[in-house]
């Protein structure tokens, strides 16, 4: 092994750092100043999840029931046990996507619930110059 690549100081000894600095400070998570707008918020949270997750299920039942109204006699589909079992299966599947907010319908509900971000404030506008401005004018004309 070449001695130009082994090294006998410790690791981040060349940094000047050592056993009791190389421990990165803990940044804290912004906590809301107001904890009854962090609970309303987390509420708000939850019921709009759970609405999501009752919408999609519905649908899912409607879906299902015209399922069975297609199917013949001696379908899986008719059978009253198969039907409780797919009803339980659709229930979950409409919790997992709600928990996932595949519809969006969550987010839209939160949007209209909890109060927008401060903006950052805006900048003053000022006129661009362009380029076109200052250009000299240049007849193009094609002569036949």
């Amino acid at each position: 092994m070449d001695p130009r690549f082994t090294s006998t100081m410790p690791a981040g000894g060349a940094l000047g750092l050592n056993e009791a600095s190389s421990t990165l400070p803990k940044v804290a998570a912004p906590v809301d100043a107001d904890p009854a707008a962090a609970a309303y918020k987390k509420k708000a949270s939850e019921a709009a999840v759970k609405f999501e997750s009752f919408f999609i299920g519905h649908m899912l039942k409607q879906m299902r029931s015209s399922t069975k109204e297609l199917a013949g006699d001696d379908s899986i589909y008719k059978d009253s046990v198969n039907s409780d079992m797919l009803d339980m299966a659709d229930n979950m599947v409409a919790d997992q996507m709600a928990h996932q907010r595949a519809f969006g319908i969550a987010d839209a509900i939160l949007r209209q619930l909890l109060p927008a971000p401060a903006a950052p404030p805006a900048k003053p506008m000022t006129t661009p110059v362009t380029a076109a401005a200052d250009a000299p004018q240049q007849n193009i004309s094609s002569k036949t």
